[in-house]
């Protein structure tokens, strides 16, 4: 929350306008403990405050923009460190206690976390991902250059707390960083109690529970407190007497960040969004009731425009109105959006703030049908549009009901409802069935629709994880898969005389798990049509005379012959300043459906390079056009229109950017792109914006509670174990919905909402969430150069990261050399080296000043990204393993390393393999810490070839075929406990196949395929929605890979560059090679 602090007189204004919360406080935040236990400090709405421990009136000590987390009292009593956020990072800072000058200590760009102070009160441990994802530092309370504490790219060591013996208490994984929200994971990665002492070298680990043991806090006396799920899956707080982890408090429900005061006589914690108070020598846990200031801006109303923001719209029957949505709001308008209405959905509580996704007119002109949520779930209603009617609800399913389309009569809809159902809402009695039911899924659909003459629905279903296209014959209640493929057609879209379907597909090539790639619009024609004759356009210049005799013989109109008469709905042939003819409507077309042969009736319409998706068909007269989004001219997505025309080739062209689909009445034709409504000349292919204004009023509070049961909703319905992991997902989101009252800012229902989601412990899972009530001022990014500096010379260049900008050629920069000045400006020693590499942007160009053997030297480097420099380190250590397999494996093996399962990545490995494995007698790929994707299947497949056939020209040499064969070598996979998601799929492929040994530790157990679905605001959900399973039927996700050969690199292994598992794989290629 943004706020400036004004002095005494502003806090006194605060005080009389807020509300004073009583006892009762929820969302109190870190807390830390005095060194005697009687004072506590804690994060609250961004800010930090303190209390007496007893309880009673709490004030605010700090008021910075931004958010302030993390505070820490130091043993003396005399300084509090804190993170803040007020330059768009976290930074570590530093203020006396009693109050005082707030002093930044850290500059970085990445996330500076405090965690804990040493006992001299001189130095602060904080976590940091300057250098990896996260590493462990320290700083003094003078500021200066922090230090990183241990060596290894991936030492990811967070939550140090020292002990008075010297031993630095640590955690390393993600379930006790990342996820600390996530309940009940038992697997290779979970967190340990350890501890390294820095001056004796002594590694120590104190728990080996499967489980979660972290957040250590540690006394003057060097007694231990930690946090563990071990007696019943709840985070409870425990220690260790006489050597035995012991549980002191048996909550039902979980603690978190447990801290002890240096005397060692209380331990604060957060429980249900509040704090106890631990006491240690009577082993009873006490609430800490206090009073505070509490600013409820939350339920303020915010302002916002439908300009360029609307999101779905309809035209009414008559060409006059204009239906739309913004913001999850309905607004009516005249046809050219002058005139503006929002539709109020009143219910007995007030107006609504449930969220509108879709919405129609009905025939009637005056009728709109939209699906809004209800507990959650996309419903349907209907309102008047004149905004002077009720809400009337048509829907109360405990399912999303979406995606809907009406018949050309419009007298019937049909649209998805939940995973397997597509229905028919009669538009007359409003009332729906099912008419069929499938493998619909409940998201990642394409839109069903009528045929022309209303007899058809069209729809897609999944079989194999690919859309096929389906008709459904709604009086024969009679379902035809007309594709039937093995991959994946979609968006299907009727003609308009109704002899074709069309849809996208990559006709040779699953869409799954990639997504569809390289896929085209094609025509599939429904019976063996022929195609018109230029004979048969010739003979109509000269019709046959007798005919137009016939045609002259009949009696004249008795109607004046000037009079003008109404074009017709759906004629498109009257010209501009023309008199219409009267006409009939034309009959309904028979539609007819010949299944034989009919994957033989497929014409390409669309370009055949790039991606095109998306798709509309409309009909002008003998012109036939097929609107679709298409990447084929330089890579950007646009919307395209391909003309089908007889006798004429099919003509594309651009139309515009960003589309978001088209609706014609009578012969007008109306676009939704980027968020603003146009008006579309279809014969000059012109856009038209329409300008349309109009500010409307949301609050935040009404929002967050909507966009809370629509993520629960949302993981009711799609979650991919039915059974929720065991969880009663129903009964957790009463638990959580209770505290939706004291939600006062989105970082509380960010916190809420996680927590909610950890319950089902469950990989690819997160809340994702940012409003423009948090963004920053000022914000600051780090010019790095890809110099890596000493530890114990904060200016001493140890040695240049190769791919660095820093590395290029013509920069002159050793191993050795010293800055002495940033740009001109001569640096202090005693000053943090990023201070003088942090600015607003990166600049165009750094001028260091070096010294170098007694003499001073320049050298110009272009700024790179903090997050370049972490993936050249990144490099450097996957460098270091391909030389160490090159020195070890006396060059004969192959090795290939992938950060992740993306195509990028691929696209490495198949390198790798080109340039190495020809050459090579065995090949080692490397999965461990593989953060994953969706390549699994490429992968398994070139590491699938063998060699089936030999070829040589004449006189050369015999050469295999395929040139590639790793099958035929020895392969070794590596694995550890941080491989996950598509590795963990890429390493049970591996097995199965027996391609080779597999040495490493179990896999993470974090591989559930996942997706995100959007909320109102732009926040959004995770949804695992795919459950992965081997052969014989176990879960990945909570069984994880076995390697055959088990070892585990420590963390002391990390820290002297030792690699056991690396070395155990070039040991068993060695061996494999001398059979």
């Amino acid at each position: 929350m943004n706020k400036v602090f004004y002095g005494l007189v502003i806090c006194f204004l605060f005080s009389a306008m807020a509300g004073r919360a009583q006892s009762e406080t929820y969302f109190a935040a870190y807390p830390s403990l005095s060194p005697d236990g009687a004072t506590v400090v804690f994060s609250f709405e961004g800010d930090l405050w303190r209390v007496a421990a007893s309880g009673g009136d709490a004030s605010r000590i700090t008021a910075m923009p931004g958010d302030e987390i993390n505070p820490k009292i130091s043993p003396d009593g005399k300084w509090l460190a804190f993170s803040s956020n007020q330059f768009g990072n976290y930074d570590v800072y530093l203020m006396p206690l009693a109050g005082g000058t707030v002093k930044q200590l850290t500059f970085n760009d990445a996330a500076d976390e405090v965690d804990n102070w040493s006992w001299d009160s001189k130095t602060i441990y904080f976590t940091s991902g300057r250098y990896n994802m996260y590493s462990a530092y320290k700083v003094g309370v003078n500021g200066g250059t922090a230090v990183r504490l241990f060596d290894n790219y991936f030492n990811t060591i967070h939550n140090v707390a020292e002990s008075p013996n010297g031993e630095l208490f640590f955690s390393d994984t993600w379930e006790s960083k990342n996820f600390a929200n996530r309940k009940r994971y038992k697997g290779a990665f979970n967190p340990d109690i350890q501890s390294y002492n820095p001056k004796t070298k002594a590694y120590k680990q104190y728990t080996d529970y499967k489980g979660k043991d972290f957040w250590t806090t540690i006394d003057s006396k060097g007694n231990i407190y930690f946090v563990s799920d071990e007696a019943n899956e709840e985070y409870n707080l425990y220690t260790f007497a006489g050597g035995k982890k012991t549980q002191l408090t048996k909550f039902d429900r979980s603690i978190k960040r447990p801290a002890v005061s240096a005397s060692g006589n209380k331990i604060v914690f957060e429980r249900d969004y509040q704090l106890y108070l631990y006491d240690v020598a009577g082993k009873k846990t006490a609430q800490i009731k206090f009073n505070i200031s509490r600013n409820n801006v939350l339920e303020k109303e915010q302002g916002f425009d439908v300009s360029g923001n609307i999101s779905a719209f309809d035209v009414s029957p008559d060409g006059k109105k204009l239906a739309f949505v913004s913001r999850g709001e309905l607004f009516v308008s005249d046809s050219e959006g002058k005139f503006i209405k929002q539709i109020e959905r009143n219910e007995e509580t007030g107006p609504s703030a449930e969220r509108i996704l879709e919405v129609k007119w009905l025939a009637d002109n005056r009728t709109l049908l939209f699906n809004q949520t209800y507990k959650g779930y996309q419903n349907w209603f209907t309102i008047s549009a004149d905004g002077k009617g009720s809400l009337k609800q048509l829907t109360k399913d405990n399912r999303n009901n979406r995606l809907i389309a009406l018949n050309t009569a419009k007298t019937q809809a049909v649209y998805l409802s939940g995973r397997d159902e597509v229905r028919i809402l009669d538009l007359k009695s409003l009332d729906s069935k099912t008419v069929v039911k499938d493998e619909v899924w409940a998201f990642q659909n394409a839109t069903p629709s009528f045929s022309p003459n209303g007899e058809y629905l069209l729809f897609t279903a999944y079989r194999n994880f690919e859309q096929d296209v389906f008709v459904h014959h709604i009086k024969d209640n009679r379902t035809i898969n007309l594709t039937n493929t093995g991959v994946t057609e979609t968006n299907p879209s009727w003609s308009p005389d109704g002899k074709y379907i069309f849809f996208t597909s990559m006709r040779t090539k699953p869409s799954y798990p990639f997504g569809m790639q390289n896929g085209h619009v094609y025509r599939m024609a429904l019976d063996e049509y022929d195609e018109p004759y230029r004979s048969t356009k010739f003979d109509e210049l000269f019709p046959d005379e007798k005919k137009e005799e016939k045609k002259e013989d009949k009696p004249a109109d008795k109607k004046p012959a000037d009079k003008k008469k109404p074009v017709k709905k759906g004629d498109t042939t009257a010209k501009a300043g023309a008199k219409p003819e009267a006409k009939t409507e034309k009959p309904a077309s028979v539609i007819t459906i010949n299944t034989q042969n009919i994957m033989d009736r497929i014409d390409q319409i669309s370009p055949g390079f790039g991606t095109q998706y998306g798709m509309d068909v409309f009909a002008k007269g003998d012109k036939t056009y097929v609107f679709y989004t298409s990447d084929h001219e330089g890579g950007s997505p646009s919307i395209y229109r391909t003309i089908i025309e007889p006798f004429e080739n099919n003509k594309t062209e651009k139309v515009t950017d960003g589309f978001g689909g088209l609706i014609k009445v009578d012969d007008k034709f109306y676009a939704l792109a980027r968020g603003t409504i146009s008006k579309y000349n279809i014969d000059m292919n012109r856009m038209e914006a329409l300008n349309i204004g109009y500010k409307f009023s949301r609050n935040l509070s009404q929002e967050f509670n909507q966009m809370f049961y629509e993520t629960w909703a949302g993981l009711e319905e799609n979650f991919y174990d039915e059974n929720f992991h065991g969880v009663d997902w129903l009964k957790t989101q009463g638990r959580y919905a209770a505290y939706l009252p004291y939600v006062n800012s989105r970082t509380d229902l960010r916190i809420l909402l996680n927590d909610m989601l950890g319950e089902l412990n469950s990989s690819h899972m997160g809340f994702n969430s940012f409003g423009n009530e948090e963004r920053k001022m000022l914000n600051y990014v780090t010019n790095e150069t890809g110099i890596v500096f000493a530890n114990d010379n904060p200016f001493k260049v140890e040695r240049v990261l190769e791919r660095s900008n820093a590395k290029h050629k013509g920069v002159d920069i050793k191993p050795g050399d010293i800055i002495t000045a940033i740009n001109g400006v001569k640096v202090d020693e005693k000053t943090d080296r990023d201070f003088y590499f942090t600015k607003p942007s990166l600049d165009p160009e750094v001028l260091l000043t070096l010294k170098r053997d007694g003499k001073t030297v320049t050298a110009k480097v272009h700024p790179q990204s903090s997050g370049a420099t972490r993936n050249n380190l990144y490099d450097e250590w996957i460098a270091k393993n391909r030389e160490k397999v090159k020195q070890l494996g006396n060059n004969r093996i192959a090795y290939a390393y992938m950060k992740n399962m993306g195509g990028g990545e691929l696209e490495t490995f198949l390198l790798d393999m080109v340039a190495q494995e020809n050459n090579k007698e065995g090949v080692i790929l490397d999965l461990r810490y593989n953060t994953g994707g969706n390549v699994h299947d490429e992968v398994l497949r070139f590491l699938s070839q063998r060699p089936y056939l030999q070829w040589k020209y004449r006189g050369g040499k015999l050469a295999p075929q395929s040139n590639f064969a790793p099958a035929a070598k020895p392969i070794v996979l590596l694995i550890n406990e941080q491989s996950l998601s598509d590795a963990e799929m890429t390493a049970a492929g591996f097995k199965e196949l027996k391609l080779g040994k597999i040495i490493g530790t179990e896999t993470y157990r974090w591989i559930i395929f996942t997706s995100a679905k959007g909320l109102v605001d732009g926040s959004s959900y995770r949804l695992p929605s795919w459950g992965c399973y081997t052969l014989d039927g176990k879960d990945l996700e909570t069984e994880g890979v076995s390697p055959d050969i088990y070892v585990k690199n420590t963390f002391e292994d990390r820290l002297t560059d030792k690699d056991p598992q690396l070395e155990r794989a070039v040991t068993e290629i060695l061996k494999d090679l001398k059979k």
